[in-house]
């Protein structure tokens, strides 16, 4: 039995020293200091010695499994410590090397020409008012003078919602109720940026867009102050050389109507395929505010006089920035957006 633990303490303390794996290590810990292992055996071996050897022989393989546990013990630290060394070799940063850049975000091409807009005509003391989108049909229609029988109220133009409820179809319920807010102090001057909703999807037309309404009230108020605030703020969008035209028109909330042309951006107004080859491209309606919209928000049209004007900001944007297709602002491509 002596002979037997002498050759396990041998094979054993070689084989783990040449452990090459932990696998490995934990299957030469089964096979020596396992249930069913060498040490074990040898254990269950004494009852069959003489007395006077069996104390011996125990003490001796204990020793000798406490010998084999403590090497174990110590070549799975070596392997893990190893283990540990690798990866951190593998994980390590080498702080000197360049960084990884990052994508800088980009302002979408309709906020920035929507902030630009503001900038012009806070710069003129407009001041910014916002409402709600969910409108009610006497904001949107009725306060505008645009009566009940009016092509504007086809249900094929507006999201209704309820009889009296609609998604806005532009922004102008504002200016009513800023009205009827601040009545009867003057001036006011206010911008209404925001979206607006109408029953059209093609390459020109979104269900959804935006838009930027103007109203300015007060004593004296003429089509010339109209006209130089507009060609104000087409200077600040295209530059000091672009030209300003006003053409006679109709909407139900101001009298006399009129729409803005600018001189092609694209040619310069020479004449192109983009405006037709006349040298101009309308931009947005104007005109003074129609004297019953003053009556019906509280105001004698006898006393106040004021001009009202509504553009698209995506035309703008488009204009600006040559854009072809409205749809590229709302798909998200960053090919695109990317360019601003």
């Amino acid at each position: 039995m002596r002979e037997k633990l002498k050759n396990v303490k041998q094979t054993a303390q070689q084989a783990i020293t040449e452990a090459r794996d932990i696998e490995s290590l934990k299957e030469l810990q089964v096979k020596f200091l396992g249930r069913k292992g060498e040490i074990t055996g040898v254990l269950r071996g004494l009852k069959d010695l003489p007395g006077n050897q069996r104390a011996e022989v125990g003490k001796a393989a204990n020793l000798l499994k406490n010998e084999l546990e403590i090497m174990v013990e110590e070549k799975l630290a070596q392997f893990n410590q190893l283990e540990l060394e690798r990866r951190l070799q593998k994980e390590q940063i080498d702080v000197t090397l360049p960084g990884r850049p990052l994508n800088a975000g980009r302002r979408h091409p309709l906020n920035l020409i929507m902030n630009e807009v503001k900038e012009i005509f806070t710069g003129m003391g407009f001041e910014v008012a916002e409402g709600p989108e969910v409108e009610l049909d006497y904001y949107n229609f009725e306060a505008l003078n645009v009566p009940p029988e009016h092509p504007a109220r086809d249900m094929q133009d507006s999201f209704y919602i309820t009889d009296q409820q609609l998604l806005r179809t532009h922004t102008s319920p504002v200016q009513v109720r800023t009205m009827e807010k601040k009545r009867p102090h003057l001036p006011v001057r206010i911008i209404v940026p925001g979206k607006v909703y109408r029953r059209d999807d093609d390459a020109t037309h979104s269900p959804m867009f935006h838009q930027v309404e103007g109203l300015v009230l007060d004593h004296h108020i003429t089509f010339a102050d109209l006209r130089g605030t507009l060609a104000e703020f087409a200077h600040g969008v295209f530059g000091d050389q672009l030209e300003v035209r006003f053409r006679p028109s109709f909407f139900p909330f101001t009298e006399p109507s009129a729409e803005m042309d600018i001189s092609c951006v694209m040619c310069g107004g020479t004449g192109c395929r983009v405006c037709s080859h006349t040298g101009w491209l309308e931009i947005l309606g104007a005109g003074m505010v129609h004297p019953r919209v003053l009556a019906v928000s509280g105001y004698d049209p006898e006393e106040v006089t004021g001009f009202a004007f509504g553009m698209g900001i995506e035309r703008i944007t488009m204009l600006k920035y040559e854009v072809n297709d409205l749809r590229m602002f709302f798909e998200n491509d960053l090919r695109f957006l990317e360019q601003f």
